[in-house]
């Protein structure tokens, strides 16, 4: 999930999540071919949906942005859409685990509805493995704090069993700088303190690479070709 930068963005994550136990449809079991034309039968799920829109057999969310005054009414809108599709298609989500999330300081409460319920507010929702909660700073902080942890503990791996500089260097691009940026792509870090953390990472592993210890680090990545991660 992208948190916009501008702190006077806010953003409502809306997960309607899992299908009824009296749908007459459910994810098919048991064969390689019926989850496939199950995903065939709900690929027309995001007609005319205006939000951002990630679709699963069992996970489907809803993302938008509610700095602007249409914002809460665009996701209301593409709500009434899922709920039309579902009557039509004679498949239902649980309501049981319909939630919205709606992250950041200062972010307005709005109450959303399916059909004719509301739907229940959570504090916190794990996204791409990773628990979001609506005190984003301090989840932030905490998460980048791990992810450099665990990135530090592959290089000291990699430091003390290799001595090639080709393997070096490809386990580095392999093993650690991938989930750097997948963890700036999921979070869009606004404050330096969380990308400094993690820039610390990548100067370790780039002067762990035989030959390049005495460069400055802008060299060192010039060499590589690679890029800060401020990038």
């Amino acid at each position: 999930m992208s948190i916009p930068s501008d702190p006077g963005h806010h953003l409502a994550l809306v997960l309607v999540t899992g299908l009824g136990k009296d749908a007459k449809v459910s994810v098919p079991q048991g064969t390689v071919l019926g989850p496939v034309l199950f995903d065939i039968f709900i690929s027309d799920i995001d007609n005319g949906i205006k939000c951002t829109f990630s679709k699963f057999a069992n996970d489907t969310k809803l993302r938008g942005a509610v700095h602007m005054p249409e914002g809460p009414d665009a996701i209301q809108r593409d709500l009434d859409k899922l709920g039309k599709w579902t009557c039509v298609n004679l498949l239902r989500f649980n309501k049981a685990k319909y939630q919205v999330l709606q992250p950041g300081q200062d972010n307005p409460q709005y109450q959303y509805k399916m059909g004719d319920e509301g739907i229940e507010s959570s504090s916190a929702k794990k996204d791409l493995q990773v628990l979001v909660d609506e005190k984003l700073d301090k989840s932030q902080y905490a998460l980048t704090v791990q992810k450099a942890q665990n990135a530090n503990c592959v290089l000291g791996y990699i430091k003390r069993n290799v001595a090639s500089r080709l393997r070096v260097q490809y386990l580095c691009s392999t093993l650690v700088r991938p989930h750097l940026q997948y963890f700036l792509q999921l979070w869009s870090l606004q404050h330096r303190k969380h990308m400094d953390l993690l820039e610390q990472v990548q100067r370790r592993a780039t002067k762990m690479i035989r030959g390049l210890e005495c460069l400055s680090y802008e060299n060192r990545l010039r060499e590589l070709g690679l890029f800060s991660l401020e990038k």
